[in-house]
């Protein structure tokens, strides 16, 4: 199975930003995001897993209400990889973030784990008030 390794996590007092990415190893048929809905989610010590955005094969996007405004999904087929543009970053956004693919090209509004069946192991973000 294809391995989704994220990157770009860290530390950012509140109102900053970040820019997460997640690539794609050993996948050799071409684009992998450009076959399956991507999406990030994001869980927080206690709390379930949440869907914060996704993005389909032909660039449609979806987002959580809690990010709208604020995060952009986006990717880059050649380079197989997705990305996670986060500002104005709150202290509520803290949490360990996983990108994540789906079992076809359609995302579902809202963002349901149950779709995805690929996960990476995820990055930690951490924003201080």
């Amino acid at each position: 199975q294809v391995q989704l390794v994220e990157s770009g996590g860290g530390s950012v007092q509140a109102g900053g930003s970040l820019r997460l990415s997640c690539a794609a190893s050993a996948y050799t048929y071409g684009s992998y995001y450009s076959r399956y809905c991507m999406a990030w989610f994001r869980q927080a010590p206690g709390k379930e897993r949440e869907g914060v955005a996704a993005i389909d094969t032909a660039g449609g996007t979806v987002y959580a209400d809690s990010v709208k405004g604020r995060f952009t999904i986006s990717k880059d087929n050649a380079k197989n990889t997705l990305y996670l543009q986060m500002n104005s970053l709150k202290p509520e956004d803290t949490a360990m973030y996983y990108c994540a693919a789906g079992r076809g090209t359609y995302c579902y509004d809202p963002v349901r784990a149950d779709w995805y069946n690929n996960w990476g192991q995820g990055t930690q973000v951490t924003v201080s008030s």
